[in-house]
């Protein structure tokens, strides 16, 4: 069996989960997003977020550094398997991307991505395009952002 063929459209994946600090929350909005109500947590509360909440950009870069890891983590058991390496491709994209409600100071956000199709690709021999939804639920069972999204995967 093949790397690609073990994955079954329908099976969910937790990568991981983690705890948004306030001082992390105001060194990513420093350098990447300085809105008030990433960096000061009297503006934040005084904003219509009504509290120090983490940039949807430091939440999506959380969630890819977890993917990262999850995806290394499961291409070394399939290898330990005795299996030939997956060939992991990049991503051509993502839609529907959202934040529904903020990630607050002190959340602990878990991450899942579910595949929800594969195909063969039309234009690179050898590969197939997986599709997949990718959700943050924090500790509350809140969804609170998901994307639609596809990467490459080699099928041999």
């Amino acid at each position: 069996m093949t790397f690609w063929d073990s994955l079954i459209v329908g099976e969910a994946r937790e990568m991981g989960s983690h705890t948004f600090l306030a001082e992390d929350i105001k060194r990513f909005a420093a350098k990447y997003d300085p809105q008030a109500f990433h960096l000061d947590e009297d503006a934040a509360k005084a904003s219509v977020l009504g509290g120090l909440c983490a940039s949807g950009w430091h939440t999506a870069g959380v969630c890819m550094r977890l993917n990262v890891e999850s995806q290394v983590a499961l291409g070394r058991a399939w290898v330990a398997a005795d299996n030939q390496p997956p060939r992991m491709g990049p991503s051509p994209g993502v839609k529907n991307l959202v934040w529904p409600k903020p990630v607050y100071a002190g959340d602990t956000v878990t991450f899942t991505q579910t595949l929800t199709g594969k195909r063969a690709s039309a234009s690179r021999k050898g590969w197939g395009v997986l599709e997949f939804t990718t959700q943050g639920v924090n500790q509350h069972g809140d969804t609170v952002f998901s994307f639609d999204g596809a990467a490459f995967c080699g099928t041999d």
